[in-house]
């Protein structure tokens, strides 16, 4: 799925959040790369649906949701786009299981919760509940549950940031076999810029704007990557 955001901009009371940023975004994976403050969150938001931009216009594959009304576009996100932030939103008297099941509850083609818990590494915990996980395994239980959307779009805030290294790495190996074996569009919002190899494009902003944007003609295996 192709996301096209056009001089998309948003002001905050004390802050111009994105400044008239326009970039065109086909299957593969993005690094969204800059210092805190630079616009990154606010831009994936908007690009998510989740926040409405002040000026400029985000289209998906030649339709233009910037015009939908509340309810479409909500059934539009719920079939298109999966999200990883850095809060987990987990349900609280849930499982783990029962929390990543809520994927085929949106989705027919949804995966099997327990084995996308195993993928992340939590197969033996899919029956605790939120508050007997750690902070690591609850991020890794919404990543299961993002992932088990099979979602066209995958937007990522900070994935790896509450994990540990080898964790963090198995996330990461999901994140690039979603876009490489299942053709998603996947964005990766991060300050590690160790993790920007393994992306098919390098996306740099600076206070709100996109500074760069850096070809990796040779993306990195997952397993050659270290940080």
């Amino acid at each position: 799925m192709e996301l096209v955001v056009r001089t998309l901009s948003k002001q905050y009371p004390h802050k111009l959040a994105v400044d008239r940023v326009s970039l065109t975004l086909t299957p593969g994976i993005y690094g969204l790369l800059g210092a805190n403050g630079a616009g990154k969150t606010t831009l994936l938001q908007i690009a998510g649906t989740l926040d409405i931009p002040d000026s400029g216009r985000v289209i998906y594959d030649g339709t233009d949701i910037s015009e939908m009304k509340d309810r479409r576009l909500s059934e539009f996100r719920n079939r298109n786009i999966g999200f990883i932030f850095q809060f987990y939103n987990l349900v609280a008297n849930l499982t783990a299981r029962e929390n990543v099941e809520l994927a085929s509850q949106i989705v027919p083609d949804a995966q099997d919760a327990r084995q996308a818990l195993a993928d992340v590494g939590l197969a033996d915990r899919v029956d605790n509940f939120p508050a007997q996980l750690s902070g690591g395994e609850q991020q890794r239980v919404a990543i299961a549950r993002a992932v088990a959307k099979n979602p066209k779009i995958l937007l990522c805030d900070e994935p790896t940031g509450a994990l540990d290294y080898n964790t963090g790495k198995q996330v990461l190996r999901i994140l690039q076999d979603m876009s490489r074996k299942k053709g998603a569009t996947v964005v990766i919002v991060t300050h590690n810029s160790a993790i920007a190899p393994i992306a098919d494009r390098v996306i740099r902003m600076h206070d709100g704007r996109v500074s760069s944007i850096e070809v990796n003609e040779h993306p990195m295996d997952i397993e050659e990557l270290e940080w």
